[in-house]
């Protein structure tokens, strides 16, 4: 096997691939074995590597430090197998030259003790069992929300009674009716890239988790603040279905149609009123564009853009339709974009994952739960993609089963 500190070009970037690095392959297009070797923590500090990296560079330390380890061994292997005998111990003086001591030829020979450091744990690590439960929480507050929401559309009042509240954007902007149709066009569209962008993550369990506990957290807050303050309708144009007046049975119905429709005008499921204070659309246009650009490469700045786009004419669509009053979509897009900011910040930060008398951010209410989902990820999640599946491990399994055919 060739030595690293031989690599050429091309072997460099051949590695740099094989270990899922491939975001490093431009900026090391003329770095060799040698200069691999060289890098230090300072190199990911200014650019370019600083713009490229996410984590510092602390993935390709790791890996070059186990680079260098079995490079130490196996130029130690090859002076033993070569003859050349070490001698360590007082038989021998600062210069390796042999003393007379009384012992046998006047030298012992000691065995070289060399530690093989065992192999660390990955900073990054699955758990899928951690997923499944912030799925779990995501998935109990939407039905939560969807039961609340048909529990406040009983409390709303009749239009004619109530007529909507004076709003700026609504003095400014005649309704369009077509403009919500629109709003959640560009919501699926979002979801979708992101699901997309999800499945072709590579650490796609920690960044799961980390949207469905923020997700659950915002429709959680979302049934608090639509319970406790009911809203008239912002427009004469709702049409909100009857009132069942204590049908239990008619609700849930109501509320299952609602969740088989994904909470969506477009597809007929969404007939209710009162769900106001604060927007949910809005929550999903905003929250699948923040981890779209999170977790995507910084030099794909076309495709940030067009995300931003589909998630600003989304929310300007919300409110030219009349759908929603101005004050729903400024507090659902406050709570949302701090929420993520706070949870990344504090999951990018090692000692914000202990509680201290200092971290303030250990008082939330969901700190405990942010713990439980982040105590084993130690250091800042790279923008690393690969195939959900290996071609290799395809390959493999097909020779293996026609091996098995030809016995």
């Amino acid at each position: 096997m060739k030595k690293v500190d031989e690599w050429s070009e091309e072997e460099v970037a051949r590695w740099l691939t094989e270990q899922g690095l491939q975001e490093y392959s431009e900026p090391f297009r003329d770095l060799n074995g040698q200069g691999l070797l060289l890098l230090t923590a300072a190199d990911f500090k200014s650019p370019p590597l600083s713009l490229v990296s996410s984590d510092g560079g602390a993935q390709l330390l790791d890996k070059l430090e186990t680079l260098r380890i079995e490079r130490h061994m196996e130029a130690h292997k090859n002076g033993h197998a070569n003859g050349h005998a070490t001698l360590v111990g007082p038989g021998l003086d600062s210069i390796g030259k042999v003393r007379r001591n009384g012992t046998l030829n006047g030298f012992r020979k000691d065995m070289v003790q060399i530690a093989i450091p065992e192999p660390e744990r990955s900073p990054y690590p699955a758990e899928w069992g951690r997923t499944a439960v912030a799925f779990a929480y995501a998935l109990s507050c939407f039905v939560s929300t969807t039961v609340m929401i048909s529990v406040v559309h009983e409390r709303v009042p009749p239009k004619e009674t109530s007529p909507p509240l004076p709003d700026k954007f609504f003095d400014f902007f005649d309704r369009v009716e077509w403009a919500f149709s629109i709003c959640e066009i560009n919501g699926m569209m979002l979801v979708g890239l992101w699901l997309l962008q999800w499945v072709l993550l590579k650490h796609k369990s920690i960044i799961g988790r980390r949207f469905f506990f923020i997700v659950g957290t915002l429709y959680l807050y979302r049934c608090i603040t639509m319970y406790i303050t009911t809203l008239p309708v912002p427009g004469m144009h709702f049409k909100c279905s009857p009132k069942l007046f204590g049908d239990w049975e008619s609700q849930m119905r109501r509320v299952m149609k609602m969740i088989a429709g994904g909470g969506l005008s477009i597809t007929g499921s969404h007939t209710m009123c009162g769900d106001y204070l604060y927007s949910g659309h809005t929550v999903m246009l905003t929250l699948t564009y923040l981890f779209i650009k999170e977790y995507s490469p910084k030099k794909f700045w076309w495709y940030h853009w067009i995300c931003w786009a589909l998630s600003a004419v989304g929310i300007f669509c919300i409110l030219l339709a009349h759908d929603h009053y101005t004050v729903d979509v400024v507090v659902a897009y406050y709570i949302t974009t701090r929420l993520f900011w706070w949870y990344h910040t504090m999951a990018n930060q090692q000692a914000l994952k202990e509680t201290s008398q200092s971290n303030f951010f250990s008082r939330v209410w969901w700190y405990r739960l942010f713990q439980y989902l982040e105590q084993n990820v130690h250091s800042t999640v790279p923008r690393s993609y690969q195939l959900p599946f290996s071609w290799q491990r395809v390959q493999r399994s097909q020779v293996k089963y026609s091996r098995l055919d030809t016995q």
